[in-house]
């Protein structure tokens, strides 16, 4: 019977996949990075080796890591068909990406993210009626022969009305060293926490810890109603001063969210800095162990803010990540009050604690694929159901989105892929799973005509991966087009669906075309 047909519980899948590694000569050990199960594609030719096409020029696979290329350009020697990764939120990368061209200088390829790249734009999935998430798998194919796009969507419920949410107890780490004098850094964080905070409800609660070569709680957890005179002065005092001790800062911000902690509210520390950290403890796993007992103990996320055309992205994304958390870049008034004024207050609250997604490609009709980007998001497919492995926390009003390059075999028919989410309850800690499925003749014809979700994510997929790649005029991924006409693409979409975050999309990758 074939696999397809009989629908396996995931733990089957894990099962087959266990098996298969043994019987090519076992799988790698661990549930880090070193795992082979973490790999970010896999090859399900009948030999268990044949490598993605060769390219040239315009897009061509040439077999070779260019610059900036992390994992999700290999292909995993020997057979498998499972994809696992923790769930991330995260946009900074894009953010700070669409900064950098504007300023006229390619953004380096270490800080291009694909994934923070494509979960920048609006998706419109079905969303859920309660916590937890929907999933939506869809894809189309592109013009390399037999290779797809395929995109695994997942969708929690829509944010509250802001009268519906649980209160909200939020302490600001703010970086006030002499960095953030340049204008667009500490001058735009004080004038969008004074506006956030006459939008904030009287039941919620702010406090405010600042650093630069120390750190200092300037106001402690403070009721906002009948106090915001209070939280004004306090904010509109900030201003910058000496060197970043981001570590003191981050240990000093959570010590002041434990003293304040609020049973019932939604409780998060707000790092806003360049995260230059110069002074103290500047290594991210450092921090994060200072930290480790009141991010266990008391469930705190960690929401990272990024300013600054120098910024220190590897260090506030991985705080954030192993935080418990994500990071959002910065870059304008436009950009701050949409995420101080908007997004903070409208998604304060949690739906899911740990969340990771399986995917699980049929072996009959998928000859190999490869996940885009993810790359320090990878699970080991064993823990996919070990609740002790961190995965991402996600809030209300989000989508995640990732895409997979498929090879599907010659006249493939039947099911092509099945996704599973599983995540905790925030409060809890009861696991959950959703699914959802795709047959290959769900396959849209071309990613360029599909709907507009899709055509948007491979655009952006594209472009990030055109970006980290050895030559930016090309991405690796298949029936990728140049830059040049990746904008004009762009530049239809967005007339055709009248966006003007897609406009924005493709004014930065023109951008990066005449800079290339």
């Amino acid at each position: 019977m074939k696999w397809h047909r009989t629908r396996r519980p995931a733990g089957a899948l894990l099962a087959l996949a266990a098996a298969s590694c043994l019987l090519v000569g076992g799988c790698g050990a661990g549930s880090g990075g070193g795992s082979r199960a973490s790999d970010s594609s896999y090859d399900l030719g009948d030999d268990g080796s044949a490598p993605l096409p060769d390219r040239g020029p315009g897009g061509r696979y040439d077999g070779e890591r260019g610059e900036g290329e992390q994992d999700s350009r290999e292909v995993a020697p020997d057979p498998d068909h499972l994809s696992t990764f923790a769930l991330d939120v995260d946009t900074a990368s894009y953010g700070y990406a669409r900064r950098a061209l504007a300023e006229g200088r390619l953004p380096d390829p270490s800080t291009v993210r694909p994934e923070e790249f494509v979960n920048s734009f609006r998706q419109d999935y079905e969303r859920p009626g309660g916590d937890g998430f929907t999933v939506t798998v869809d894809g189309a194919r592109t013009e390399e022969e037999d290779w797809s796009l395929v995109r695994v969507g997942l969708a929690t419920r829509a944010a509250d009305p802001d009268g519906e949410r649980p209160p909200a107890a939020l302490t600001f780490v703010i970086d006030i060293s002499g960095s953030m004098a340049e204008p667009g850094r500490l001058d735009l964080a004080r004038d969008s926490l004074a506006t956030m905070t006459d939008r904030l409800r009287d039941d919620d609660s702010v406090a405010v810890v600042t650093f630069s070569e120390e750190a200092e709680t300037v106001l402690p957890m403070t009721r906002l109603g009948g106090n915001r005179g209070e939280v004004h002065d306090a904010v509109d005092g900030l201003e910058p001063t000496d060197s970043t001790n981001l570590g003191a800062g981050v240990e000093s911000g959570y010590e002041t969210a434990v003293e304040g902690l609020r049973e019932g509210a939604t409780n998060r520390v707000v790092l806003v800095s360049d995260a230059l950290a110069n002074t103290g403890d500047t290594d991210a796993d450092a921090i994060l162990e200072r930290i480790a007992e009141s991010r266990r103990e008391h469930g705190i996320t960690l929401f990272g803010v990024g300013v600054g055309s120098d910024y220190g992205d590897a260090l506030m994304e991985k705080l954030a990540d192993e935080g418990d958390g994500h990071t959002v870049y910065v870059s304008g008034e436009e950009d701050a009050r949409e995420v101080f004024c908007e997004q903070l207050p409208r998604n304060i609250g949690l739906t899911a604690r740990d969340a990771k997604a399986q995917v699980a490609f049929d072996p009959e009709t998928v000859a190999e694929f490869r996940l885009v980007g993810y790359d320090n998001r990878r699970v080991a497919d064993e823990d996919f159901r070990d609740d002790r492995v961190d995965g991402g926390e996600v809030g209300p009003g989000h989508t995640v989105t990732a895409l997979y390059a498929v090879r599907t075999r010659p006249g493939a028919d039947g099911h092509l892929a099945t996704a599973t989410v599983r995540w905790l309850d925030p409060d809890s800690r009861t696991p959950h799973e959703e699914t959802g499925d795709l047959e290959a003749d769900g396959l849209a014809g071309s990613v360029w005509s599909a709907r507009r979700g899709l055509a948007v994510t491979a655009t952006a997929a594209y472009f990030a991966d055109a970006l980290r790649s050895s030559d930016h005029r090309y991405s690796a991924l298949p029936g990728a087009p140049g830059l040049g006409e990746l904008s004009e693409r762009a530049g239809d979409l967005a007339d055709r669906t009248e966006d003007e975050d897609i406009r924005g999309l493709a004014k930065a990758i023109r951008a990066a075309d005449r800079l290339d």
